[in-house]
């Protein structure tokens, strides 16, 4: 069988998919960066802002969790590319569709079909490149993709920062379509196209359940995620509410913080394929980034009682470059599956991470919330989360250098 040549790190395919995961980011997160200005405008106290907030979020966190089963499926059934040219389109036609909302429930609705569009974009993206890149180079260019495709957070930022949060939609969905007709210059695996000449079962999202080992790894591949969506998620996007609650006296512009956080994100997702790289391992580099989160959660809660909006951007910042393993962990939830189950599951672990923000981190918070205050309920949410993440670490293969071209039965 010919083997396709593997592709450099710098190379069209690495581009493209980190330009699509950059249009992502910025339509993922604009929700979170226009929150209170969009909520504003259709008349939303203070108080309904955050519970109507908290609302939207899970509806497109929900659109997400659905939408990864449907995209990853498709990638192993249809190839790889039919995710990237579908979920494109399809985000970027709800995104201009946002633009046009008049009431919240219109809002909830639309950001659930956006989220569906959404979820197919990273995981179909991290597939192709690491099949198509060597295994020696394969973490540095996934880090590439993911450290390039996360500053579309601060890019958005700058956007809301200078247009009405109508026209940030329109920004987003436009700069998608503009994407769509950039990926007809990229091509599809030839992993993928060998398997397609065989009688291998493709795209079956059951099989992830069927095998008592495979579960397993499945599962783990999604709990040492946990950490980037309850930081962006509640930390982050919620930071104004928190500042209050630690008696910061400044207005916390949300938009920013996240801004903040996102400039360390993808400062932190190019520096963990290196560390990778020098380290030889996977594990050993998502260890040493679970420390930088740790401390700086612990920072996020001990040091800004009485203090200011400026020290939050920055406690911010740091959250975010701890978080930065992102990349890391996508590249091990492809290389941990074979190539006829590798875009499903590429596809569904960071989403099933994203829609864990609706189904377990936010309903973990609001409960110890409930019976708590605002605070308490951070700091402890944040401890079970990072305890539940380290031990799914400690039992999760290490995959540096792994062969990729092996198949599930």
């Amino acid at each position: 069988m010919n083997q396709q040549k593997p592709a450099s790190v710098f190379s069209i395919v690495v581009l493209v998919a980190a330009l699509g995961y950059f249009v992502d980011i910025y339509d993922l997160l604009l929700f979170s960066i226009i929150r209170i200005p969009s909520l504003q405008s259709m008349g939303l106290s203070r108080e309904q802002i955050t519970v109507e907030g908290e609302s939207i979020i899970s509806w497109q966190m929900a659109g997400l969790l659905l939408g990864g089963i449907i995209w990853g499926i498709m990638g192993d059934k249809r190839g790889r590319l039919s995710v990237l040219f579908g979920s494109i389109l399809l985000y970027s036609v709800a995104n201009i569709a946002n633009g046009f909302v008049e009431t919240v429930d219109q809002y909830r609705y639309i950001r659930f079909i956006a989220g569906l569009g959404l979820a197919g974009e990273l995981g179909a993206g991290i597939t192709l490149v690491s099949e198509l890149t060597s295994k020696e180079k394969r973490g540095i260019a996934t880090s590439l993709v993911a450290g390039i495709g996360l500053t579309g957070a601060v890019f958005a930022f700058f956007i809301k920062e200078n247009f009405h949060w109508r026209t940030c939609y329109f920004i987003g969905g436009g700069m998608g379509l503009i994407l769509l007709v950039l990926r007809v210059s990229v091509f599809e695996s030839g992993m993928f196209n060998q398997l397609k000449r065989t009688n291998v079962q493709r795209g079956n999202f059951l099989m992830l359940f069927n095998n008592a080992e495979r579960l397993r790894r499945y599962i783990l591949s999604i709990l040492i995620g946990l950490p980037t969506w309850f930081v962006i998620g509640i930390l982050v996007t919620f930071s104004g509410e928190f500042g209050a609650a630690m008696n910061i006296k400044e207005e916390i512009d949300p938009g920013k913080a996240i801004m903040f956080a996102y400039v360390g994100i993808s400062i932190g997702d190019v520096a963990v394929g290196f560390i990778s790289q020098w380290l030889k391992s996977r594990k050993k580099a998502l260890y040493l980034f679970y420390g930088i989160t740790t401390v700086f959660m612990f920072l996020f809660f001990t040091a800004q009682w009485n203090g200011t909006a400026d020290r939050m951007y920055w406690i911010c910042a740091g959250l975010g470059f701890g978080t930065g393993f992102w990349a890391i962990f996508v590249t091990m939830g492809a290389e941990q599956f074979g190539t006829n189950l590798r875009a499903t599951a590429a596809t569904t672990i960071p989403n099933m991470v994203r829609g864990m923000l609706t189904i377990f981190i936010l309903p973990l918070f609001k409960g110890i919330r409930g019976l708590t205050d605002y605070y308490t309920g951070g700091w402890i949410a944040a401890i079970i989360i990072m305890i539940i993440t380290v031990i799914a670490a400690k039992y999760t293969r290490e995959t540096f250098g792994k062969d990729l071209n092996f198949v599930e039965k």
